[in-house]
C-alpha cells in the first residue's frame, strides 16, 4: 500500500463573524477544520456521515451538515455555528426558546438543532415547500408535521422532540 503525502491549501473562512486563516489537507471536513483547527466547538461530530445533524452549520446563510463538507471547498465561506448566533448577552430567538421551552436533555444535539431550525425559518419565510407542503402555490404554513418533516435530518438521542417542535413553534412566532 503506498501512502500519498498530504496535499495542502490555504484557506480564508468567516466563523461566527472573525475572519480566520489556516491551511488544510484537502480532504479535510469543514467540521474537523473547525474543530481541531480553529477550536470551534459548538458542531458536534456525531455519526461522521450526515445522518444525524449535530454537526449542522450555517454555511453562507443555508444549513449544511458540516462533516460531509470539504473545508477547502468553501474558502471565503460565511459558516455561523450556534455559539455565533447570540448577539453579545443576547440569545437568538431560537436559542431562547429551546431554553424556554426545555428543548433539549443531554444537549449534544442541541447546536445542529438551533443551527438548522434557525435556517429551516429562513427557508419558510422564503417559501421553500417541504415533502408534507399541502399547497404549493401558498405561503407556507408552518404546522408542528412542517417542522418535524424539516428537522427530520437533526436527530436526537434523548427523544427531546416535542419540546423541540414547540421551541420552533414558540420562535418562529
Amino acid at each position: 500500500m503506498t501512502r500519498t503525502n498530504p496535499v495542502l491549501a490555504d484557506i480564508a473562512i468567516h466563523v461566527d463573524g472573525d475572519k480566520r486563516q489556516l491551511s488544510v489537507d484537502t480532504r479535510t471536513t469543514l467540521l474537523d477544520a473547525l474543530r481541531d483547527q480553529l477550536g470551534v466547538t459548538s458542531p458536534k461530530k456525531g455519526c461522521d456521515h450526515g445522518q444525524c445533524g449535530a454537526c449542522t452549520v450555517l454555511l453562507d446563510g443555508r444549513r449544511v451538515v458540516s462533516c460531509l463538507a470539504l473545508a477547502v471547498a468553501n474558502d471565503g465561506a460565511e459558516i455561523v455555528t450556534a455559539q455565533g448566533l447570540a448577539d453579545g448577552d443576547d440569545l437568538h430567538p431560537v436559542q431562547q426558546a429551546f431554553l424556554d421551552r426545555d428543548g433539549l436533555q443531554c444537549g449534544y444535539c442541541t447546536p445542529g438543532q438551533v443551527c438548522s431550525a434557525v435556517g429551516m425559518l429562513r427557508e419558510v419565510q422564503e417559501g421553500w415547500p417541504s415533502h408534507v407542503t399541502g399547497d404549493l402555490a401558498a405561503p407556507v404554513e408552518l404546522t408542528d408535521e412542517e417542522i418535524r418533516e424539516r428537522m427530520s435530518g437533526n436527530l436526537c438521542r434523548c427523544g427531546a422532540y416535542a419540546n423541540i417542535v414547540a421551541a420552533i413553534r414558540e420562535a418562529a412566532e
